[in-house]
Parts: C-alpha cells; sequence; structure tokens
C-alpha cells in the first residue's frame, strides 16, 4: 500500500497522478482508514488469516468480486465511470485485494484536497462510512478479491451533494474526527461513531459492569496493545459524564475545548479519575475498580506541548532536507501562535527560537544549494523557496520578540512564563451581579426596547447625524473574515429609513446593494431569490432617485471628496453633486445572478417557471436605466445597458417579445427607444442595434452584429441575414473572440441554417449547418451542454467555467430539430450525387460525411425494423429516395413528429414533399439514364406527380449544368440521352486530371489560409470584378468539378450547378454567369 497527494492535473485517471507529496500512514489513521497487510500465498494460509481478521473484527458477510472487462462486458466503461464519481457509503467499505490493484482516493478532512491510496495484491483496507470517495483501477486494468460487510451487505453509492452533507453518517464520520476517535485496530470503533453514541445515550448514567453489555457497545481487539494512562481526556468521555459533572454534555458539544480547560483548571485538586470503562484494554477489563492516575495540564502547558512536537518534527525534516514537511509544519507552528494571540497570550519563546534558527538553516541551505552540483528536486526547491519568503515575513512580524529575545534568551522565557493565562485572565474578571426583579414592576419592553449592538458590544444609534459614521463602519467591515453580511444589511435598511437628503439616500442605497451581492461570495452558487428581488427594487429607488434630480449624477470615476460631511448642489462649482458609483454594474450583476439562478434550477419544474416571470421586472430595470443613461448623457453605459437589453429580446418570438416591451411601457420611466404601435418587433432590433454600431465598443458592436443576424434568421429573412454575415467578415476573426462571442457566433450561424430549411434552400441549409455536425460537439459549441471525454478529469475550476458559460433552457435551440433539418437536407443533397457517380473511389467522396457514416450503417443492418427515432425514419426515407420510392420517402419524412415544433410546420412539410419530388426525379435520371435512350417528358410528370413545366425546367437545369448528358427535343416531348464511352487511355487521362486538379485546389487552400483567408465559412469570394484571383480560382475549381463529371457515361454533380454547394461564400461571379 502506498499513499500520496492527488496531482488533480488532467489525464488518464488509471496513471499514478502522483504529486511527489508522499502521505504518512498516521495520516490515513487519523480520517479513520485501517489497513492490514495479508500476503497472498499458493497454500491458501491467506484464507484462514482472512477468516481470523473477519472474526477479531465481527466482519460477519464476504463475497467475492472480480473485475474485468470480460466480466462486465460492455457495462464495463459505465461501470468504471460510476466508481469514479466522489460518493459515500452508509456501511463501512472493506476490501481485501487477490489479484491485480486500483486506487481509492479520499478526501482529506477539513482541507478536502484528494488522497491516492494505491492497493495491490495482500493489502487489506478498511474506509470508513461517510467519508467521501472514488475508485479507479490502476494499469493493469483489472482486480479480484473479497468484499467484506459487518452487516447486512450494503453497497449502495450517495454522490456528493448538499443532501449529502446533511447525512447522519456523514455527520457520524466528522464527529469521530473531531472527538479524536481513532481506530487502534478495532473497526467498530472507526465506523460506528453513530451507532456508539446512540448505544451510550440509551445506556444514560448507568454503571453497570456486565460483560456482555459491553461486547454490545464495542468489539474488542485480542491483539490490540495495552492502552496507556490518558495524558489528555479519553475520547468520547463527554458522553459518559453523570449528572454532577461541572459542565453538562450539551455545552461540551458546543464549545469542547472550553469546557475541557475549565474542567482541568477547576479540578486541579483531583490526582485521580475513574477511566471510562468503554476505553479499556483487555488487561484493564480485570482492574476495572481501581483508579489511574492522571496528569493534570492547563491549557497553556498544552498548547505548547504540540508547538514543541511541531518543532520535533521540523528537526527531524531538516536533518534529511526535506523542506516540503519543513513547510507543512512550518504552517502549522504559525496557525497555533495565532490562536494563541487570538486568546490575548503572549508570544512564545518556543516559536522566536524557531524562527532564529530557521533563519539560520535557511541561510546555510541556500548557500549549498548555490555550490552544489546536484540540485534538489523541482518540489523541495519550492518549497525552500516559499520557506524564505514565510520566515523572512514572521521575522519582520515579531521584530521586537526577536530582538530581546537575542538579547537575553532567559529573560525573555522569564517574561513568558510570568504573564498570565487566558483562563487566569477571565477568572479574575468580576461577575455582573443580577439586577433583582420586582413584582410590581411591569415585564419588560420586549423587542421595543432592543438596542442594536455594534462591534465590542456597543450599542448603535440610528440617526440621520450618524448615517455617514455608519456607513465608514459598514465599509471597514465589508470583506473581513467573520463579518455578518445579514447584520450588515440590517444596519443598511434603518440608516436608508432615517435618510433625509437625497444624498444620504443614494450613498446608503449604493452601499446597501452591494451587501446584497456580497451576501453570496461563492461564484458556484446564485444568488438567493428575495435578496434578488430585495436588491432589483432598490435599483429601481436609485434610479428613480436620480432621475427625479438631475443636481445629483452617479458615476465611476470622480474627485476624491469627504465622505463624512453632507454635500448639496450649491456646494458645488455647476451645481452638480457627483458620487462615486456604478448603476451598470449593479444592472449587469443583477442580470447575471438572474441568468445564474436559472442555470441551477430544475428546467422542467416549476421553480424555473416561476423564476422566469422575473425577467419582466428585470427588463423593466433595464429599460429604466437606459432612460437615465439617456438623460445624463453618458454614452459607454449607455451602450451597455443597451446590450443588456437586446440580450433579453434578440432571441425571443413577437409575443414574448411585446409581453416584456408592454411591462416596460407600464413603467414611470421609458427610453426614447421603445415599441410602440407604429413599430414592429424588427423595427426596435434594428434600431438597438444601429445604436450599438455607433459605439466605441468592438466588443459591443460584434455582439450586436451577431443578434441582428440571428433575429433576421428568426424572421425567416434569410438573404439579409446572410448578407450581414458575409459583409461583417466575422468568420475570419471570431476565433480570437471570447468564449461568450463564440458561442452567440455559432448559435447565429445554426439559426440561420435553420431559416434557409424553413425557406426550402436545402444546399444553403446543408452547407450552413455541416460545419457544427461536423465536430459532433454541437451541444457543447451552443453552450447547451458538456462533452465529456472517457477517463478526462476536469479540475473544479474547469467544471465551474463550463456551467458558468452554459444557457438558461429556455434560451436552448432544440438539437433534436436540428439534427432533423441537417440530416434532410444532405440527403436531399447527397441521394442524387451518389447516383450520378459509377467509380467507388468517387463514391468515398462524401459532401456530409456525418450523414454517410450514418448511411452506410444503414446499409450494414442485416435486418431493419420499423422506424422508431428521427435518424431511423431519415435512413429509410433515403434508402426509399435511391430506388425512386418518392412517394414512401415523403410520408416517413412527415412522419418525424420533431416537425411540430418549427413554426409553420405545415408549410415546411408541403415543401419537403416538393423537393423529394423534385430530387426523386434527378436521382430518377440519374440512375436510369444508362438503361434508355429517350425517355417521355409526359412520363417523368405522372410518375413523380410533377407539372410538365416542372420537369422541363428541371431536365433543362440539369443539361445546362452538364450534369445530365443529353438534350431536349421539345417537338417530340422526349430526352435524348448521349452515351460516350471512353478508351483506356482517356480514362486515365481523366483521372490524372482530377488528381491534378485536387493538387491545385489544395494548394490554393493553404495559400489562402496562409494570406490570412480560409475555407468553408471562413472564406470570403465576393464575387467583384476587381478580384480576378477568386474568379480564377473558382473557374479552376469548376473545371476540375467539370472533368471529373466526365468520367462516367451520366456526368457528375460538377459543374456550374455545383458551385453554390461549396458554402454560402462562393457566389458564381457574373462573368461566369454570362458565359
Amino acid at each position: 500500500m502506498r499513499a500520496y497527494y492527488f496531482d488533480n492535473l488532467p489525464g488518464d485517471v488509471r496513471l499514478p497522478h502522483d504529486s511527489g507529496r508522499p502521505v504518512d500512514p498516521s495520516k490515513l489513521d487519523s480520517l479513520n482508514i485501517l489497513y492490514w497487510h495479508v500476503p497472498v500465498d499458493s497454500e491458501g494460509g491467506w484464507e484462514m488469516r482472512i477468516d481470523e481478521l473477519s472474526l477479531e473484527n465481527n466482519f460477519k458477510c464476504q463475497d467475492k468480486i472480480d473485475v474485468t472487462k470480460e466480466a462486465f462486458g460492455d457495462k464495463y466503461e459505465d461501470i468504471l465511470k460510476e466508481f469514479f464519481d466522489e460518493h459515500l457509503h452508509e456501511d463501512d467499505e472493506i476490501r481485501y485485494v487477490v489479484k491485480g490493484g486500483g486506487y481509492y482516493d479520499v478526501r482529506e478532512h477539513p482541507k478536502d484536497d484528494w488522497i491516492r491510496v494505491h492497493i495491490e495484491s495482500g493489502d487489506l483496507i478498511a474506509v470508513p462510512k461517510g467519508i467521501y470517495h472514488r475508485f479507479m483501477l490502476d494499469e493493469q486494468d483489472t482486480i479480484a478479491g473479497l468484499r467484506l460487510w459487518r452487516d447486512v451487505p450494503n453497497w449502495t453509492p450517495l454522490p456528493r451533494s448538499d443532501k449529502t452533507d446533511k447525512n447522519p453518517y456523514r455527520l457520524g464520520y466528522l464527529k469521530a474526527l473531531q472527538s479524536g476517535s481513532r481506530g487502534e485496530g478495532l473497526i467498530a470503533r472507526v465506523g460506528n461513531a453513530i451507532s456508539n453514541f446512540v448505544l451510550l445515550k440509551q445506556a444514560g448514567d448507568s454503571d453497570s459492569d456486565s460483560e456482555e453489555s459491553e461486547e454490545e457497545l464495542m468489539t474488542s481487539d485480542e491483539e490490540a496493545p495495552a492502552a496507556k494512562p490518558a495524558t489528555t481526556k479519553p475520547a468520547m468521555s463527554r458522553f459518559l459524564r453523570t449528572g454532577g459533572s461541572d459542565s453538562s454534555s450539551s455545552e461540551s458539544d458546543e464549545e469542547p475545548e472550553e469546557s475541557e480547560e475549565e474542567e482541568e483548571e477547576e479540578g486541579g485538586a483531583k490526582e485521580t479519575k475513574k477511566k471510562s470503562r468503554f476505553l479499556r484494554s483487555d488487561s484493564e477489563d480485570e482492574e476495572s475498580d481501581e483508579d489511574v492516575k492522571r496528569v493534570v495540564k492547563s491549557a497553556r502547558d498544552k498548547r505548547l506541548d504540540e508547538m514543541e512536537a511541531t518543532g520535533k518534527v521540523m528537526d527531524n525534516a531538516l536533518k534529511i532536507n526535506d523542506w516540503v514537511a519543513i513547510s507543512t509544519e512550518f504552517d502549522k507552528l504559525t496557525r497555533m501562535v495565532q490562536r494563541q494571540q487570538n486568546m490575548s497570550e503572549p508570544i512564545p519563546p518556543f516559536y522566536i527560537r524557531s524562527l532564529v534558527s530557521l533563519e539560520s538553516s535557511l541561510n546555510t541551505a541556500l548557500s549549498k544549494e548555490k555550490e552544489a552540483k546536484k540540485k534538489m528536486n523541482a518540489s523541495n526547491a519550492r518549497a525552500l523557496t516559499a520557506m524564505k519568503q514565510k520566515v523572512k515575513k514572521g521575522v519582520k512580524e515579531y521584530e521586537r520578540e526577536v530582538k530581546l529575545f537575542q538579547e537575553d534568551p532567559e529573560a525573555f522565557e522569564r517574561a513568558y512564563a510570568a504573564a498570565p493565562s487566558a483562563a487566569e485572565i477571565a477568572a479574575s474578571r468580576p461577575k455582573k451581579a443580577k439586577k433583582p426583579v420586582i413584582d410590581g414592576e411591569d415585564d419588560q419592553a420586549g423587542t421595543d426596547e432592543f438596542t442594536h449592538v455594534g462591534k465590542g458590544g456597543k450599542g448603535m444609534q440610528f440617526s440621520a447625524d450618524g448615517i455617514f459614521k455608519n456607513l465608514q463602519l459598514v465599509q471597514q467591515a465589508r470583506g473581513k473574515k467573520n463579518t455578518d453580511r445579514a447584520d450588515q444589511i440590517r444596519i443598511l435598511e434603518k440608516l436608508l429609513q432615517v435618510a433625509e437628503t437625497p444624498y444620504q439616500r443614494i450613498r446608503v442605497l449604493l452601499a446597501l446593494i452591494s451587501s446584497r451581492f456580497d451576501y453570496n461570495s461563492s461564484v458556484a452558487s446564485h444568488m438567493p431569490i428575495d435578496l434578488w428581488l430585495s436588491a432589483q427594487r432598490e435599483i429601481d429607488q436609485l434610479i428613480h432617485v436620480i432621475f427625479n434630480d438631475p443636481s445629483y449624477s452617479v458615476q465611476e470615476t470622480t474627485e476624491d471628496y469627504d465622505e463624512f460631511v453632507e454635500r448639496s448642489p450649491a456646494d458645488e462649482k455647476d451645481g452638480i453633486v457627483r458620487i462615486r458609483g456604478s448603476i451598470i454594474s449593479f444592472v449587469d450583476r443583477l442580470d447575471d445572478e438572474f441568468t445564474k439562478s436559472l442555470q441551477n434550477l430544475d428546467p422542467h419544474g416549476t421553480e424555473y417557471v416561476d423564476r422566469l416571470k422575473d425577467e419582466k421586472s428585470l427588463y423593466r430595470t433595464i429599460c429604466r436605466a437606459q432612460a437615465l443613461y439617456e438623460k445624463t448623457l453618458q454614452s459607454d453605459p449607455l451602450a451597455r445597458v443597451i446590450m443588456r437589453r437586446l440580450e433579453h429580446i434578440y432571441s425571443k418570438p413577437d409575443t414574448v417579445l411585446q409581453a416584456l416591451e408592454a411591462a416596460a411601457a407600464a413603467s414611470d420611466l421609458s427610453p426614447s427607444i421603445s415599441l410602440n404601435d407604429n413599430t414592429s418587433p424588427s423595427n426596435l432590433i434594428h434600431a438597438l442595434c444601429v445604436h450599438l454600431y455607433q459605439s466605441g465598443n468592438t466588443l459591443l458592436r460584434t455582439r450586436a452584429v451577431l443578434s441582428h443576424i440571428y433575429h433576421h434568421a428568426l424572421q425567416n429573412d434569410f438573404h439579409t441575414a446572410r448578407d450581414m454575415l458575409l459583409m461583417s467578415h466575422l468568420q475570419e476573426t471570431v476565433y480570437s473572440a471570447d468564449v461568450a462571442t463564440q458561442i452567440l457566433y455559432n448559435r447565429s450561424v445554426v439559426q440561420l441554417g435553420l431559416c434557409a430549411f424553413r425557406c426550402g434552400l436545402i444546399k444553403e441549409s446543408q452547407a450552413t449547418l455541416q460545419d457544427i455536425f461536423t465536430t459532433q460537439r454541437v451541444k457543447e459549441l451552443l453552450a447547451q451542454g458538456v462533452h465529456q471525454q472517457r477517463f478526462q478529469t476536469l479540475t473544479p475550476e474547469q467544471e465551474k467555467a463550463e456551467k458558468q458559460r452554459q444557457l438558461p433552457f429556455h434560451m436552448h435551440i432544440n438539437t433534436e430539430l436540428l439534427e432533423a433539418a441537417f440530416l434532410v437536407s444532405s440527403m436531399l443533397v447527397e441521394i442524387p450525387i451518389l447516383s450520378s457517380i459509377d467509380t467507388e473511389e468517387q463514391k468515398r467522396k462524401a459532401i456530409s460525411k456525418p450523414f454517410r457514416r450514418l448511411l452506410d450503417f444503414a446499409d450494414r443492418q442485416v435486418f431493419t425494423g420499423p422506424p422508431e427515432s428521427t435518424r431511423d425514419h431519415i435512413m429509410q426515407a433515403s434508402k426509399a429516395l435511391q430506388k425512386g420510392q418518392w412517394e414512401q420517402c415523403r410520408d416517413l419524412i412527415h412522419g418525424i413528429k420533431i416537425w411540430d415544433l418549427m413554426p409553420e410546420s405545415a408549410a415546411v412539410k408541403e415543401m419537403l414533399a416538393r423537393r423529394i419530388q423534385e430530387e426523386g426525379l434527378r436521382t430518377y435520371l440519374f440512375t436510369y439514364a444508362p438503361q434508355y435512350k429517350t425517355v417521355s417528358l409526359s412520363l417523368l410528370s405522372r410518375t413523380f406527380s410533377l407539372p410538365l413545366r416542372s420537369v422541363t425546367s428541371i431536365v433543362s437545369k440539369m443539361i445546362w449544368s452538364e450534369e445530365l448528358l443529353a438534350s431536349l427535343d421539345q417537338s417530340a416531348g422526349v430526352v435524348i440521352f448521349n452515351r460516350v464511352e471512353f478508351t483506356r487511355a482517356q480514362q486515365l487521362a481523366l483521372t490524372l486530371a482530377e488528381k491534378v486538379g485536387n493538387l491545385v485546389e489544395q494548394n490554393e487552400k493553404t495559400l489562402d489560409f496562409r494570406l490570412g483567408g480560409g475555407s468553408g465559412w471562413t472564406e470570403r469570394a465576393d464575387g467583384t470584378k476587381g478580384d480576378k484571383r477568386n474568379e480564377q480560382t473558382q473557374e479552376r475549381r469548376g473545371r476540375g468539378e467539370r472533368t471529373r463529371g466526365g468520367s462516367g457515361a451520366r456526368g457528375a454533380r460538377g459543374g456550374r450547378g455545383g458551385r453554390f454547394a461549396q458554402g454560402l461564400g462562393n457566389q458564381m461571379p457574373a462573368s461566369q454567369r454570362a458565359r
């Protein structure tokens, strides 16, 4: 068995992850983790030894376990992932390893660091109930052994959460650690702090010494050594006190340290005390009636003993030059001294002596390190540097004591010994006599007579004259340790009630709102809803005060002023009182806390819906802030608040947007840009975006453009949204933007693809959605989920960052609908192309790789049942379309229920039916062209239920774009197919031309990338007349596609008709259309 601290680095968790900081076995013992080593021998002696340990420790049940890939099959990885999730058990986890190995990661209390325990063959470990832990196999990837229980088997894992933190077994484990209950070889003492406490409580004050009751309460170990006379109070003795004890059990539970000091100091005359019978060893049971001598030490002496023990550990570490251990023990020693200072006791000479000694040792070690040829390891060197800074800081902090110690150490120690202890100081204070109660007097006035008590126990008077003084006291305590934030809020609320002038109200409101936001200091959790509502009302009140009195202004940067003096407009030069603060920061924080609360609520519950109703009041506050900044002409805060307003409405349907605007219109303050009878939601979005376009903030302009594109796409205005995206050139610079802007860009592009699909622009929709589906991380890129990789652990900071990026559920884009639109678009584009290609090499070149993978998987299936999921419907529809069965394909596509979530679903289904008919006709012509010389247009019209004019148009386009080698005889109403048989030399020439064309195209892409361009979404080709190089590139690309298409008898998808599928940016230049 080997124990060390986990390094928390990402990577395969089956690797050791050794941080280089070993863990002493005594540390595991302090965490109540027990360990035995029983070597596995071929004769089976280990089984007898396990049986003996089971009998000694009351292990009643056991079974065998074998964790291998062969045993668990497909569930193997899922089981390992479940093992590695942090959890606790309500029973001791006792495991013996026969073969293989693994890692137990246990939480250190109270630091919450991971300690990794590596167990291998022959190791028997007992992990107590209530401790947070996890398990993973080591590099051997297998483990076999025994599971043991002391009672009925119970291995149900409870994942870590707020609920498990209050689990009685968890609380019992923490109580056992606080009381110092150690294993000493007895698993019953380690894991059963709860059950022991219950039994002892039932026993009451009974002093029965029967052996049967002792065996029921505590299982003893025959091999445990005899207990030594205790120098401190025995563990759990506070549960055995009788009614005549000096302090009650409840007081000892709440203040164990103080109660122990009082007992020891007041009972100093007693030299003997009867030891608890629950802590006797086997040798002491026979002498249970004899008294045991105890050495009573004062609290100061015990603290000195702890310091000296720490100093011995530091001395031993200094001998082996282990600065990591020295740094750890020095931190512990410093905390002891700080606790002693908090009790108003002087600095102990031992600490000063240690500082002086460490300073000289450090100088010696640093000089040796400079001269040494072989340097110490990195962790030890870092610890040495850290110790240098710590000792330097300590010497500077206690400079006077160090100087006195160096002048006369003995005199310094005598002065410390003569100083009174904290207990003596407390005992010397006179106790206040209780005031007698006279029967005739009335009782106290109750809560009406209470006075608010501040720091030091002094009463605080709230009046208009003392507002600034009380504000100063609150601001000084802000952010300090042990500051009662709720009490600060109550003080500021009372100050707001007594404030008289606008200046006083503004100052108090600024402090009160800040205190409400400070109440929840955790980044991971959200602000309580009641505090959020109070902060929102107070921000409205602050805006109202400043809006109605223009002589007061709140700005982020102002000149210095006296905060203890009342200020009025008459005292200022320009008649305006400028107060330091930031209303826009309050609005930003209020909006962020609202989003964070939605992220932490269950989106499928009523709480989420109730919380979402508060968006009306938040939107009204944002509009009020906009009206304020429009009046005060502050451009930068105005742009920020307009961006906040835009983020609430750009993705909303018109009905929801109108409801929010109606709530804002009901306010007494309204901005200049609002929704009225003469404006539409699109005009409102346009006006807000235009204002942001004129601002000097590049980030706000970028986000405004993306929001505008998203709204146009939501309104089915595809061409306007596409043109805005192409003209902004954001696809070239978005990769250097912040994460939130990249998420907004992905959302806008995805919404643009859905808009093209709703408008019937299938090729544009497929080209738009292909980039994001190729990554196979759709949810992560849209901030709607996290894509977890196998055996990869995220650090707590990474987990928090990922969680904070997630969008609230009501802003999600339905990924199933998105996938359905992409796969249907890919089907309508890909199936005709597959039918037009002869060679297998060309068939492997897919436009949509995700769709092609699904189609190939469906083709490999031996048995195909009825379609169940969206993918099943689309794959079976693709097969039907390949066979020319367009009616079956249409029915399968219409059978997808997800279309009902799309606006105007009936029109979308009608559009899909029409496109399936057209692509079915194209597939039919590509497939059966080699078998026909002529085909009647009227027959094609009847077969695919299309008008004759539509059939003629489709065939003409295919002939014109060189997709179909045929001619159209309109007089006879037939299509005449032309066959071209290539010789072997011609086929080789075409293959060579295709490869050369691919090479040229790849070189051009590389050149574009080097010059700052890109491909796909990042490729910009405006089709302007001056861009000759771009026209030549597209011409070469078109020639290559026509050349590749000519290799078959029917032609391929190349030519003029195939250019648009390369992406939205590759529009066909006017010069090529004229040819």
